[in-house]
């Protein structure tokens, strides 16, 4: 499949300044669980990133957003997707919103078969996801992200947190860009914290 006929059922990929590679992004406002945790104070999902600054200043972003989000219903999804980042060497899941429901996280473990030479990182909230791991490819590292600031999970293969200190992300200090930082897609990496923002 072309990549022109790609784009035609996922619509387009997301490149942000941060990152090594492509992502792909969904509405914050659909997450599952986050849209529950944004009415919790001290939750990570209270401040979300997603819900302010160029995803919201520009109305064109939000659009493409829910198309990606119906876009991934489309028969031939999986196949238009990893067209797209069968050449990319990092891709990172949902840099806004999450994974919606099994059918979805199966799609996304599909893609990521078809795209062996991709390191793929998945970040999620969505604790219903761990029941599924095994069936995981190699290639993806999912990270559970607890839901409150400061909150650890060890309970995972891996994980992520956001701290108000002693964030070891190294972005920050780098311009906001992973430089040569991986460590989000390195599955020995047991956690990642990041600072709040």
């Amino acid at each position: 499949m072309k990549v022109t006929e790609a784009r035609k059922i996922t619509d387009s990929l997301t490149r942000t300044s941060k990152m090594p590679g492509l992502s792909y992004s969904l509405p914050a406002w659909e997450c599952k669980t986050g849209s529950k945790l944004r009415k919790v104070k001290g939750s990570v999902c209270s401040a979300c990133y997603a819900l302010k600054g160029n995803y919201t200043r520009y109305k064109a972003i939000k659009i493409a957003q829910y198309r990606r989000l119906a876009a991934i219903k489309l028969e031939g999804w999986t196949r238009a997707m990893a067209a797209q980042i069968i050449r990319q060497k990092y891709f990172r899941w949902h840099d806004a919103g999450d994974v919606q429901d099994l059918e979805h996280l199966n799609k996304i473990y599909e893609v990521c078969r078809l795209t062996p030479d991709t390191k793929h990182w998945m970040p999620t909230r969505e604790a219903w996801v761990k029941k599924h791991l095994d069936s995981k490819p190699a290639n993806l590292v999912i990270r559970f992200s607890p839901p409150m600031i400061g909150q650890r999970n060890d309970s995972w293969p891996n994980s992520s947190m956001v701290v108000d200190t002693g964030a070891t992300c190294p972005a920050p200090e780098q311009n906001n860009s992973c430089g040569d930082c991986r460590a989000c897609w390195d599955p020995l990496v047991k956690v990642v914290s990041y600072g709040k923002h």
